[in-house]
């Protein structure tokens, strides 16, 4: 009998929920790290942009709020693209040893990313809390479109380089590269607004910049893209996940040869 959905739904719950177990399994803290990887990251680069380059008082008092914030989605992105990348090659007793999709592995593997991110929403609002800001609904509920398009982005981006991570095992320190590029190419550690507005369009081009940047200004300032540009981006990224999953369908078979 063919597996079902519901059976692949299972399965790639079964694979997001032991990597998430495995993770931190062994180390002193545990899950602390969970939430305490984008603390410290924030702690420092709030301290450095905060203090040194003086961004609270120079037209952003919720700097803080906007950097975590920033932080939590790039490290989500980031964390979600890295172990889909490496997916197949992470589990290849499941792709030689026994028949599974191979695109639950991809799927599987990303969400454990997607847990750390709900764990992590979890500090991010406690910081609203201590900074006394109230978001709106409209605010929240762009926020989590925008969570569900970067998870889209992720999801594609690694049906489109696990088959050929198997193998160019350089992909994966490429990538570790890319990301850090990304980071100062997206206004994370910077608000959009020191840069002028001349360059907005062009920065905004690159998808996780536009996310990063509306997400943050939609639930912390209530600020929200035009209609037509938002659907846009969404076309973009809907399009980019289609064509990646048909790549990667097409390369997926010869995978268990090359692991």
């Amino acid at each position: 009998m063919p597996p079902t959905h519901e059976n692949h739904r299972e399965l790639v719950m079964r694979i997001a929920k032991t990597d998430f177990k495995l993770r931190y399994h062994g180390s002193v803290l545990g899950y602390v790290w969970v939430i305490l990887k984008p603390l410290l990251m924030f702690t420092i680069l709030n301290f450095v942009f905060s203090s040194l380059f003086n961004f609270r008082n120079s037209g952003t008092p919720l700097y803080p709020l906007e950097l975590l914030t920033a932080i939590l989605l790039f490290q989500f992105f980031s964390e979600a693209t890295m172990t889909g990348l490496m997916s197949l090659v992470n589990k290849s007793q499941l792709v030689t040893k026994i028949y599974v999709p191979r695109w639950t592995i991809v799927l599987g593997s990303t969400m454990n990313a997607l847990f750390v991110f709900g764990m992590n929403l979890i500090v991010l609002a406690l910081f609203f809390i201590l900074y006394n800001k109230i978001p709106s609904i409209a605010g929240i509920a762009m926020f989590i479109v925008y969570a569900i398009l970067l998870y889209i982005l992720a999801v594609a981006f690694s049906f489109l380089t696990a088959p050929f991570y198997v193998r160019f095992r350089d992909l994966s320190m490429v990538w570790e590269v890319v990301l850090s590029v990304l980071m100062y190419a997206s206004p994370i550690i910077y608000p959009l607004s020191i840069i002028p507005t001349k360059y907005w369009q062009f920065i905004l081009l690159n998808p996780l910049a536009f996310i990063i940047h509306y997400a943050k200004q939609g639930i912390i300032n209530g600020n929200f893209t035009t209609f037509w540009h938002f659907m846009a981006m969404v076309a973009g990224i809907v399009v980019a996940g289609i064509i990646a999953f048909f790549i990667f369908r097409k390369y997926e078979k010869t995978v268990a040869e090359m692991i």
